[in-house]
Parts: C-alpha cells; structure tokens; sequence
C-alpha cells in the first residue's frame, strides 16, 4: 500500500467505517483498494467488480454483507474508477494484456494480507471481475469458496464469427485500430446517457438513479465503451478459461433471466461442469443482480452467505 485514498462515502452507502488507500502493482500501475470492515466478521469477501465500474458503486454490497456478518473489499481496477487510466483516452476501457488484471489482483491479495483481513478469504466476482475471478481460482490461491453474478466467461459474438474468433482477435489486436472504439460504442458513458426504460443493467429505479447519481457527483468515475485491444484480449483469455476444468472449490453462481449482456450459454456450460457449483436463474432480472430490486438483492446475498457461511 502506498497511502491513503479518497473514498466517496457520502454517495456509496455503505457501512460506517469504510476506508480506501492507493495500491501499486508489480508494472508500476496505481489502483484503489476500498475496504469496508466489519467487528468480529466472519471473514471477508473479495467483490471484483466489472468493467466500468469503482468501489463506491459497492457500498450497498458491503452493508448487505456486513448486516451478514461479513468484511468487504473492492478494487478499482486499472484502466477504470480513480485508477490510472489510459493516456490515449482516460474515458476508453483499454488492456494491454488481460492478465494484467492479475497483476492488480496480486496487490491487491498483498495489501489483504498487510491488513490481515479476517478468513476466510471468499471471491465475488461482477462481469468482468467474473472473468478475473475464475482465472485465479484456476491457480494458485486463498480463497475458500467463490461467488459469480452474471460472469463474463465468453464475449458474445456473432454466430458466423464465433469459430474464428480468437483468430481474429490475435490479429486485431496489435493492428491500427487496437485503440479504437468497436462499432455501437463511443466516449459516452452508458448510465448517463441511456434511458431507464428497458436499460440493460437493472429493473430498479432507485439503483439506477443511485448509480446516476454517482457519475453526476463525482464525473471522474465515469468510463465509457471498450477499445477494440480490450475486446480481443477478453475474447482470447475467455478462450484460454473455457479450455481449462472447473476449479475444486464450492461455487455459487447466478443470471438475471433476462440477461442481455454477458453470453449466458458459456456461462451455463461452466456451471454444468463445475461439480461443487450450483447455478441460479433470476427470473426477469437484468445484468447487475445487486443493483436489482431489494427482494433480488437480498435472495442474492443470501445465496452467497449460505455458501460462505460453509465454509468457515
């Protein structure tokens, strides 16, 4: 850790005694660690956000997990939220290299253990963070059991694209148009400029207003669409995850019924070939089940407890 950080507690609603401090990677990237503790907890949650996304937009996560007995801590990954972003467009969602993420996770794992954060140690990982998620679990780590809400394990593509699309991605990659934004994405931010009428994120009102909120108080926060380089390096380490065996780990994992952003059949292939996980549909729910209506919000939490809580 290198020092302490802002932490927007005024607009993250989370639980009281919530603190945030600047982490520096093994490449010399600075990120942010926010950790909400808990008094007497029963271990602690490691929530991975997706992309897009930044610690304060967890506070009502790390409540809910408190109120379960729980610590929590999110990350503001490279490239997004208060942390170093790229030169060329602060506003893109670029990655030189997917497995970068790790990197970020690695400091992550070393500030955990600098605080000595109570364990057991559990994963959630949110989309993107699904993806960075599973790649840990599949090596060497210290979690005790892991948790998934709508995980990006493939990048939906085109039916006629699908079987070449890792070729395509290692060439595109390094290739002129590697920072460019793909096609249907821009510098705009999705939640302020999209409408709340059949919006892909959630069905709630009040958690989309709560997340406007957030990007109109502290514009900094804001992230807009992908660089086709990011696009391609979540392609090939999708791939690289979807070749590999389910780790030996208790899993809970769930999808909104409606679903509209990740693409759900790898999703549900994994889950069939993970013998300790279990997968749960929400029926009419969109991507961000902890964005969802309270009665979402809190059978989701307490599917992740019920897990956690076994494993104590």
């Amino acid at each position: 850790m290198i020092g302490p950080a802002p932490l927007h507690s005024e607009i993250a609603r989370g639980p009281e005694g919530g603190a945030a401090w600047w982490l520096r990677t093994s490449d010399g990237v600075r990120i942010r660690l926010g950790l909400w503790p808990k008094a007497g907890a029963k271990g602690t949650v490691f929530l991975l956000p997706g992309r897009t996304e930044y610690v304060e937009k967890y506070g009502p996560a790390a409540a809910a997990f408190a109120a379960r007995g729980y610590a929590m801590l999110a990350v503001d990954w490279r490239g997004q939220g208060l942390a170093d972003r790229p030169a060329h467009d602060p506003m893109q969602g670029d990655i030189v290299h997917f497995d970068d993420y790790q990197r970020d996770f690695d400091a992550v794992l070393a500030a955990a253990t600098e605080l000595d954060l109570p364990r057991p140690w559990v994963i959630l990982g949110h989309s993107m963070g699904g993806a960075i998620g599973l790649r840990r679990v599949m090596e060497e780590h210290p979690f005790a059991a892991c948790a998934f809400s709508a995980p990006m394990w493939a990048i939906g593509l085109p039916r006629l694209i699908q079987p070449i699309g890792p070729t395509v991605a290692r060439l595109l990659r390094a290739s002129p148009l590697a920072t460019h934004y793909p096609p249907g994405f821009s510098r705009k931010s999705y939640v302020p400029s999209a409408p709340f009428a059949d919006n892909k994120l959630t069905t709630d009102a009040e958690m989309w207003a709560f997340m406007l909120t957030h990007l109109q108080a502290v514009p900094a926060l804001a992230l807009a669409g992908p660089s086709y380089r990011w696009v391609c390096e979540g392609i090939l380490e999708c791939a690289a995850l979807d070749a590999l065996p389910s780790p030996d780990l208790p899993c809970y994992c769930a999808l909104g019924g409606n679903e509209r952003i990740v693409a759900t059949h790898w999703v549900r292939a994994r889950m069939n070939r993970w013998p300790k996980g279990r997968l749960e549909i929400f029926e009419g729910a969109e991507h961000e089940l902890m964005m969802e209506s309270p009665a979402r919000q809190a059978r989701f939490y307490d599917a992740c407890t019920a897990l956690f809580d076994t494993v104590r």
